[in-house]
């Protein structure tokens, strides 16, 4: 759920996503006036688009280049979007696994202490580091 909620979260101006998604201005203003993609915005109504976004205007421009036209698009979308909700309705909400307080310090400890050695990186390395010195 939390991982739903950051990729939803709007972050990108409009200048970020063409670069992202290869798309002109005018073609992802035209595909927000056809209803295929909606971002937020701001108080000034600056465009703000989501990582959903994103993945969404590459979807839309991949169907594109297949030849498809924005009927076909929009209901290829829609249905993604029913299945998704369906899916999502029926998957049971998995329960992160019980281990002790002992056992869940040894682990933050130990990802600390790898992180750089032997080329692995760590995500969590910043927040962890506020805990050990």
């Amino acid at each position: 759920m939390a991982d739903q909620f950051r990729r939803s979260n709007p972050l990108f101006p409009i200048g970020i996503v063409q670069d992202l998604t290869q798309l002109t201005g005018r073609q992802i203003r035209y595909y927000e006036e056809q209803g295929l993609v909606s971002p937020s915005r701001t108080e000034s109504k600056r465009r703000l688009y989501s990582f959903n976004d994103v993945e969404r205007l590459l979807a839309i421009k991949d169907f594109i280049d297949q030849g498809f036209n924005l009927a076909a698009i929009r209901h290829m979308l829609d249905n993604e979007a029913a299945k998704e909700a369906e899916q999502t309705a029926k998957a049971p909400i998995n329960e992160a696994p019980k281990i002790s307080e002992k056992e869940l310090h040894q682990l933050l400890k130990t990802q600390l202490q790898e992180a750089g050695r032997f080329n692995k990186t760590s995500l969590i390395q910043g927040e962890l580091s506020r805990f050990y010195r």
